[in-house]
């Protein structure tokens, strides 16, 4: 298991991808269906080198791979 703590998001969401068989461009064009705002492979990959994925885009791309995000108290 990839611990947060232990890796950058860039290389946490690859691993994520590469585990379920997607490619950065069929998230982007899942993120544009979800959100109706423009994302590419460019913006994504940006995202990634400058780890400013926003909370709500983490939600949408969790629930696209299948996964769910949650916030449990220590």
């Amino acid at each position: 298991m990839i611990y947060f703590m232990e890796t950058n998001i860039r290389n946490y969401i690859k691993s994520l991808l590469s585990l379920n068989g997607v490619t950065l461009s069929e998230i982007a064009n899942k993120l544009t269906e979800r959100t109706g705002k423009q994302y590419t492979l460019d913006s994504l990959t940006g995202k990634l080198k400058r780890e400013s994925f926003s909370l709500k885009e983490a939600f949408i791309l969790a629930d696209i791979l299948g996964y769910e995000l949650k916030f449990i108290k220590k």
